[in-house]
């Protein structure tokens, strides 16, 4: 049998404001401080732990920072990523549906330090929602991938079209389009389609923004925001338009889902606009009379979830 192919792709130290310049004489709080500090080391020996497991195994591999991504990732049998959800977000990115991605959450959040900290400052750590191990379980589910006993699960992106030309990024958790400055009204204007045909209304909007999201994506900021999380192998896409100004008889068609078999045409009738994918690192400028059309029909990306997500799918 052929040796597998691993492509180790790793979260940056610099995220950690403890290391960037000046960073510290920024913060008097000294047990800040050695939180930033701890945080920084766990997922440096996160890292090391896990190349060495890596090394001891049957298999080629190398390693690249997130920031250092830049083509498509391809000639390998499985990316891993040493991070967070965010460097899972970022390798997909560079991702078809021809690769699986294993997500190590680096430095999942301590409950009791969470608490032991609540009167000082948010001692939140990683959320790691879309990883399946951390350094405890990732030799276990490294050797039942190399022996092939593991079975990725599918999730759906997003598909954008800007003026019928389509974007080289697929959205896996959402887009927010909205103005670039946050406190200016958004105007558009959209409508769901099947096969070409209306399924809705026209909707016409003035407010903050507008998002929409997958199923992965429905318990990030479309939760936060008073949607409601979905199952996550679910097909379907979330919309929500963000704090619409007097929707009057339109108020119902403020929140819904674009069905599987469904796109969503959408129209920007602001001066300035932006396109936000999966956050803050990925966007486009969009201008005044755009149409963008939005739908699932994007290549699938293969994760390996944690169980406790597809126990939930299945209820």
């Amino acid at each position: 049998m052929a040796r597998r192919k691993l492509l180790l792709l790793l979260k940056p130290f610099d995220m950690y404001p403890v290391l960037e310049s000046g960073g510290l004489s920024r913060i008097t709080n000294p047990q800040m401080i050695r939180y930033l500090e701890n945080r920084c080391k766990v997922h440096k020996n996160a890292i090391n732990f896990c190349q060495d497991v890596v090394r001891s195994k049957p298999v080629e591999w190398k390693t690249i920072l997130r920031n250092d991504l830049s083509q498509p990732i391809r000639d390998v049998d499985l990316v891993v990523t040493i991070g967070g959800d965010g460097t899972l977000l970022q390798a997909s990115h560079f991702m078809d549906d021809s690769v699986p991605v294993l997500g190590v959450n680096s430095d999942p959040t301590q409950v009791e330090e969470v608490e032991e900290f609540s009167n000082e400052f948010d001692a939140t750590r990683s959320t790691g929602y879309l990883c399946t191990t951390t350094v405890y379980n990732f030799e276990q589910v490294l050797d039942n991938f190399i022996e092939g006993q593991m079975v990725p699960s599918e999730l759906s992106r997003i598909s954008i079209h800007v003026n019928s030309q389509l974007l080289p990024t697929y959205a896996l958790n959402d887009i927010l389009i909205a103005h670039p400055c946050p406190a200016a009204i958004s105007r558009f204007s959209f409508r769901i389609k099947r096969n070409d045909q209306s399924t809705s209304p026209l909707v016409h909007c003035r407010s903050s923004g507008f998002r929409v999201s997958t199923a992965a994506g429905s318990t990030a900021a479309m939760l936060s925001g008073g949607g409601f999380p979905m199952p996550i192998l679910s097909r379907e896409l979330q919309y929500m338009v963000r704090e619409p100004v007097s929707p009057g008889a339109a108020s119902s068609l403020m929140h819904g889902l674009i069905k599987s078999d469904q796109s969503m045409d959408f129209t920007w009738f602001s001066k300035e606009g932006v396109m936000y994918i999966d956050g803050s690192h990925v966007y486009y400028s969009i201008k005044y009379g755009d149409a963008i059309q939005l739908s699932n029909r994007a290549p699938v990306l293969k994760v390996f979830l944690p169980q406790n997500l597809l126990t939930q799918n299945s209820t």
